[in-house]
């Protein structure tokens, strides 16, 4: 089978290669090894008409959307124009320490202590550093830990393990949004007209000739160019075979930007057990157990997803459904109450980093790694190209990958035109 361009995979940044591409008139062959589009966009049911998304939930705009285009986010219009319920994140923040809420004083400490880390952050950074971001901040600090839970979700890394330029390379103020039925749903939506070769896993890409041969599990093909949106997880673990290798520069990106492990459990309420005042974001820790960030009923859907980032994160995956289940409702319950147990319904544990496709929740760059983030989107030999949120400058998100997408089908278009 001949074509102009194949596509490995058909998350946002896939699906938005293939749709740029259509646009300018080049053939295409979009592949994916999961039987179903989206990629790490994916919402499931966890009660009748009740959606939870397993990977990206928000949707994300920068503040620059109209200077730096890669600040946008299209899926907030298709949305709108799809007439799907959205709703701006507009939530009070509440911090629990050993059950009980903080106090005012402890409020105006802890808002302080997080600042001044961000603030030691920017000047590490600014002063040319690209160091851990634990050798930089005061972990002695008694609010050092929920900063450090905060921090694992969102880089996903334990801080000894996150850059602190990577911290500052994304976009730092964004609005945000969600969606009723999904954000999964609305990508899954918005790339449903484009044809996508369903469970079929790529074997080896041979780019030693003058066509790109690409073999999967359903048989060969070739093509003038190959497009990339695999995680970086899976191009670390060699899940591809690059005949020849691919260039020692570009594993050495893909290395120092490993996936990173931020999973979450959602937890469905049969009823309201929260109140008319208790939706937002919610930090609980205490002095005898690991700490937890929790979004609580969002869009009044009764459902809690509590999150997890870094080594704690793999290690919960590590022990299993039920145990997430149970840390979850017991940080729930250490919020509302132990009379919320009898109105748990059903729970959805996600289990990013042993997931075949992604093997990892989004990536982030090793202390010393930063430059990396230059290396990893450039394409080799005019055959292959890179995109995928790794790529991005909006790194770890959704609308990152759907740019990265759409640049490099436009590298292509500019080789193959």
């Amino acid at each position: 089978m001949q074509t102009d361009v194949i596509i490995i995979g058909a998350g946002a940044a896939g699906l938005s290669a293939a749709k740029e591409l259509s646009k300018q008139g080049i053939s295409f062959i979009v592949v994916e090894a999961s039987h179903r589009i989206g990629g790490r966009a994916y919402s499931e049911e966890i009660a009748p008409d009740v959606w939870f998304d397993l990977g990206c939930a928000y949707l994300d705009a920068g503040p620059e959307a109209k200077n730096h285009i890669d600040e946008s986010n299209p899926f907030v219009d298709f949305a709108k124009n799809q007439g799907a319920v959205i709703e701006e994140y507009r939530y009070d923040a509440h911090y629990n320490y050993n059950g009980r809420p903080l106090d005012e004083n402890e409020v105006k400490a802890q808002e302080q202590y997080y600042q001044e880390c961000e603030e030691a952050i920017r000047s590490s950074v600014e002063s040319g550093d690209d160091c851990a971001i634990s050798e930089i901040i005061d972990l002695e600090n008694p609010f050092a830990t929920p900063y450090i839970d905060m921090m694992a979700v969102t880089a996903p890394k334990d801080l000894d393990e996150a850059s602190a330029a990577d911290f500052f390379h994304k976009v730092e103020e964004h609005i945000s949004f969600n969606t009723l039925r999904g954000y999964g749903n609305l990508v899954a939506q918005w790339g449903s007209d484009v044809r996508v070769s369903l469970n079929t896993k790529v074997e080896s890409v041979d780019w030693s000739e003058k066509d790109v041969h690409v073999k999967t599990v359903k048989g060969s093909m070739r093509a003038r160019c190959l497009i990339s949106t695999v995680s970086n997880g899976i191009l670390a673990a060699r899940h591809i075979h690059f005949k020849p290798r691919l260039p020692d520069w570009k594993m050495q990106a893909i290395e120092g930007l490993p996936m990173g492990a931020e999973n979450k459990i959602g937890v469905h309420f049969t009823k309201d057990v929260f109140g008319p005042d208790a939706s937002g974001y919610y930090q609980s820790w205490s002095s005898a157990a690991h700490g937890a960030y929790i979004d609580v009923n969002l869009l009044s859907t009764n459902v809690v997803s509590v999150f997890m980032g870094g080594r704690f994160s793999i290690w919960m995956e590590q022990q299993g459904q039920q145990a997430a289940h149970e840390f979850a409702v017991d940080h729930i319950a250490e919020l509302f109450g132990n009379d919320i147990r009898q109105s748990v319904g059903r729970s959805i544990v996600t289990a990013w980093v042993t997931d075949p496709w992604a093997l990892g929740s989004y990536a982030c760059a090793l202390p010393g790694q930063f430059h990396q983030r230059e290396s990893l989107p450039l394409a080799i030999d005019n055959k292959l190209f890179f995109a995928g949120e790794a790529t991005a400058r909006a790194n770890g998100t959704c609308h990152g990958a759907y740019w990265s997408g759409i640049r490099a089908a436009r590298e292509v278009a500019e080789v193959l035109n």
